[in-house]
C-alpha cells in the first residue's frame, strides 16, 4: 500500500472531488475543480470547500512518515474569493518531531495567485501505518 492509497479513505475529501497530486518527505500537492457543488450563496468557493483541499494536503504530508498523524490544530486565512477553475494545495512540513509535526500549506488558483494560507499541526500517535515512510 502507499499514502495515496490510504488516503483513499478520506470519503470526505474525496466526496468533494480533492484530488492528491503528489507527495514527499513532509511534502504534497492537491486539487479541486470548483464546480456548482463548492459555491456558496454568494458564488465563490465556500470556506470549507478550501479548507477539505488544504486538509488533504496536510494529512498526507504529515503522515508521509507512516506513523498516524491526526490534527490537533488547523488555521486558515482566506484572501481571495474564486468561483471556477481549479484550486491548488501545497503543504510543506516545518516541523517534525516525535510527537508533533507542523505544516504551512499555500492555497493557490490556476494563474498562482493566493487563494488562502492554512496551518496545521499534528499529533503523532504510536500507529504505524501500512506503507513505507516517503524518504
Amino acid at each position: 500500500m502507499t499514502i495515496d492509497e490510504f488516503l483513499q479513505g478520506d470519503k470526505f475529501a474525496l466526496l468533494a472531488g480533492v484530488e492528491l497530486m503528489e507527495t514527499g518527505n513532509g511534502y504534497a500537492k492537491a486539487r479541486m475543480e470548483i464546480k456548482p457543488e463548492h459555491l456558496n450563496s454568494g458564488g465563490v468557493c465556500e470556506g470549507g470547500a478550501i479548507f477539505t483541499l488544504a486538509d488533504l494536503a496536510f494529512a498526507a504530508a504529515i503522515n508521509s512518515h507512516a506513523r498516524l498523524t491526526f490534527s490537533i490544530n488547523s488555521t486558515i486565512n482566506f484572501f481571495k474569493s474564486q468561483s471556477e477553475g481549479y484550486l491548488y494545495a501545497e503543504a510543506h512540513e516545518v516541523f517534525n518531531h516525535t510527537r508533533l509535526a507542523n505544516c504551512e500549506i499555500r492555497i493557490t488558483n490556476e494563474a498562482g495567485e493566493l487563494i488562502a494560507t492554512f496551518n496545521g499541526t499534528g499529533y503523532r500517535k504510536d500507529r504505524a501505518l501500512p506503507f513505507l515512510p516517503i524518504e
